[in-house]
Parts: C-alpha cells; structure tokens; sequence
C-alpha cells in the first residue's frame, strides 16, 4: 500500500502498522489504515477501565489491542500516532532510530488533501475562530468542511474532498509535531504561554512556526498585529502577509477595528464588513477571533455579505462563555475550555457582573500572577478544586472576599450555590486542564452543566 500525497511523495509500503492511543485520532488512524490493507496493532497507555471511562473502544478488526503502555513499535512498518503522544515519547524516539516511518492523522490528511488548505492556530481563539469561518462559508454557499480539532474523524472524509473545496482546520500546538505541510492560507491568532508542562516556551513557539515553515511564494500567513509573539513570526513568512488588529488600519492587507466596525482590506480596496455590536459572542477576546475570521475568509475569497451574515449567525462554541442557565437568581456559564490563566482572563474580561469564579483542575506550571490581579478586579468569590486546587487557592489568597477550596467539582457548585447573590455570574473557566477527573475538557462542561441543571430552580438558557 502506497499513500499519495498530491505533489506525489508517498510513505513506504505499510502491511502492519502500530496505532498509539485509543482517541479520536487513534481510531480514525487505525480504521483508514485498515480499509487501505493494513494490519493494525493499537496501544494506549492508559488503562482499561480508563479507556472505558472515556468510551474508547478498538474499532472492528484491529489485531491486538495493547493497554497500560505503548508498545515497542520494533518489528512495524508504519508508527501512527494521536496529537497526545509527543514527539519525545520514548516510542516514537525509537521508530526514528529503527527508520519507522511516523506519521499523525493531520499529518496524513495534509498528505491526502487535494483541496484548498486554511488552517488556523494559536495559543486561545483558534476554535471559534475555525467556526466561524466555517459559519461564513455556510453563508457563502460554498464546498467547505470544517476540521481538524473540530468534526470528529477526519480522514473518513478528506479522500472525497475535491480541488475547489475549502477545507478549513483547526490545528493545535500538538498537531503540529508531526506535519510537513503548511496550508495556502495559514492563520496564526496568538502565541501566548501555555502547555509550559509539556514544552519549553522556545519548543512551543517553534510548534506554532511550524504552521508557516512549508508555505511557499504564492501562499499566505496571517498574523496578530497586537500580539507581541506573533509579530515576531513575520520573519517566518515565506509567501504574503496580512494582518489584523484591534488597534486600526494595519500596513497591509488584512482586517482590524476601527469606530466600531469590522474593516477588510484586500489589494488595496478596504471595505466596513459589519459592526462589533452586530456579534452575538461576548468579549473582547471574541471580537478578536472575529476579525481574525474575517480576515481568513475575505482571503478565501467569500463575498462581504456572506462573512457578514457569517458573523452574525454564529453563537458560539460548547464551553467557550455558554450560559448553561439561571439558577438562584444568578447566571451560570460554562467555560470549561480555559485550561490557562490566558484564557480564564479573557472569560472574566468579557464579563461586567460579580463574578463568582470556579478555578482548579490540573494546573500546567504557568503564571498566575496576572489572574490573580484579574480576580481581585472582577471577582466576588473564587471557589479553587480539584488536584491543583490548594495551589489555586494559595495563588489566589487576598484576590477576593472569599477564596475556598473544595475537593471537586460538584463541591465546588455547591458551594457557589451557597454563596451566590442575585445578579451575580458564576464562571466555571478553570485555568486547569480536567485531566485530575475529566478525560477532556468538555466531559468536565458536560459535568458542571448537569450539576447546574439539578440546582433548585434552574431555568435552563433558551437559544433565539
């Protein structure tokens, strides 16, 4: 079996292949290696009631199942692997050094891919960022899918992709170990500190470079004006720039902010696309995102009505500021995806009411001192949990009113059941990862909107 790239190269002859993880990525690697005549082994390092726990189960057909470690990949022709193994990890250091070939779902899917390539990364923001632009092609009325992190599998459906189909990814730092391709349209959002548990701060921002080292003379980068490390990367480009800002006009084309309106530039023509007002996601954060959508798409070459109506119609992603309801006379929203300080700053920023703050999780030795200024601005109460919660809780001494700290999650609601006042929002935006109790970030959103919903009096939050 010989898998084409579409400029032609090809990783060698694969009869048996060794999977690690049981994931998402795993299971979609393994399924389109078997339906290309290969014989799959799989190994995760995590347990069986782990991987029980998660709902990961071998799909049909893979030879031998290995659990608790990931096998020695000696004696295979192909190692694939999820995002969740790096680079680093022992087996895949050892595949190298026997001339196995290692290969990551996206890595395989850009090999696959005869469509048009928009990928979007960053440190927060890349999500909504890839939804929304993947609402703006909606609008269009174009061929699209959307990928990546978002969708679900992905090589199921890139074979059937076509030349003119835009195919618009969200690609993680992680993702990015294993690619050796760069979209046409390559979209950076913002390169802040996180993951400084996995990766040194030079490592990190060497991933995200990683999205822009393939480009050629005729492909395009876009980058945050307003973001110290993404400026930076100009000297990474090899083909065009643009650029967006919240700050006004940028030098080139791109996108920015100005009065209150959402301006596109694109060879020299510049065009008001819709107003900040017209969105209907809170925070300045998701005004950024929004322009960086609006720059991706004007790029892609959708029309302004389209981007606009886009932009308009888009809610949101689950866990990004959703309000799960009301219960108590208080707002309670979901923000589970903030698994840094970063993050949980831009969620109480996007927030004007008292905020009862829920914080904890497994904590990725970053620095806490900017969320504890942000709290001691915005915050009530901080109620800390989880593995990292002593370490929340001491970070966060003096930055409120009250600081408790419980054991879980569930405590935590609790507790801010006891606690809320009328008017008040409580926030669940971690600043952890969910991985002490959570197998993602969104089992644990799941977990606090159903906790929320057995609240006395909940009224659950009705969509227009």
């Amino acid at each position: 079996m010989a898998i084409e790239r579409p400029t032609g190269t090809a990783i060698p002859n694969v009869a048996r292949a060794l999977v690690y993880s049981l994931g998402i990525e795993g299971r979609d690697l393994a399924r389109w290696l078997m339906a290309h005549g290969a014989t799959v082994s799989v190994s995760d390092s995590r347990s069986e009631a782990q991987l029980a726990a998660a709902g990961a189960n071998a799909p049909d057909g893979v030879e031998r199942v290995i659990t608790g470690e990931l096998l020695n990949p000696t004696g295979y022709d192909l190692l694939a692997v999820s995002q969740s193994v790096l680079r680093t990890d022992p087996g895949v250091l050892r595949a190298r050094e026997l001339g196995v070939p290692v290969i990551s779902q996206l890595g395989l899917a850009l090999r696959l891919c005869r469509g048009r390539l928009i990928g979007i990364s960053g440190s927060s923001g890349k999500s909504t960022t890839t939804a929304m632009v993947g609402a703006m092609a909606e609008a269009a009325g174009i061929d699209y899918v959307v990928g990546g992190n978002l969708g679900g599998s992905l090589l199921d459906r890139i074979e059937a992709v076509e030349p003119e189909t835009a195919v618009i990814l969200e690609i993680s730092h992680t993702q990015l170990q294993y690619t050796e391709r760069s979209p046409e349209i390559a979209a950076v959002t913002n390169v802040t500190p996180n993951h400084l548990d996995q990766f040194s701060w030079g490592d990190y921002v060497d991933l995200k470079r990683n999205l822009l080292r393939f480009q050629g003379p005729g492909d395009l980068a876009i980058l945050n004006a307003d973001d110290e490390t993404s400026r930076t990367l100009r000297e990474e480009v090899r083909g065009r720039l643009a650029e967006v800002s919240l700050e006004g006009p940028v030098a080139g084309d791109g996108a920015w902010l100005a009065d209150g309106r959402i301006v596109s530039r694109w060879e020299g023509q510049s065009e008001a696309v819709l107003g900040a007002d017209e969105l209907r996601v809170r925070g300045r954060h998701n005004l950024e995102n929004a322009v960086m959508a609006v720059a991706v798409a004007a790029a892609a070459g959708l029309p302004p009505h389209a981007i606009a109506a886009g932009a308009r119609s888009f809610r949101g992603l689950p866990h990004r500021l959703e309000v799960v309801g009301r219960a108590n006379d208080a707002t309670w929203i979901n923000d589970s995806i903030a698994t840094s300080p970063e993050r949980t700053i831009a969620a109480l920023k996007a927030t004007a009411e008292p905020v009862l703050l829920l914080l904890g999780g497994r904590e990725k030795a970053l620095p806490l001192d900017a969320l504890r200024a942000a709290a001691a601005e915005r915050c009530r109460a901080v109620i800390c949990f989880g593995e990292a919660g002593a370490l929340f809780g001491e970070a966060m001494k003096g930055a409120a009113d009250t600081v408790r700290q419980v054991e879980t999650l569930d405590e935590a609601v609790a507790l801010a059941a006891e606690l809320v006042r009328a008017g008040d929002i409580v926030l669940l935006s971690p600043a952890g990862t969910g991985f002490d109790a959570y197998p993602r970030f969104e089992a644990r959103g799941e977990a606090f909107a159903a906790l929320v919903a057995g609240l006395d009096g909940f009224e659950a939050e009705v969509s227009s």
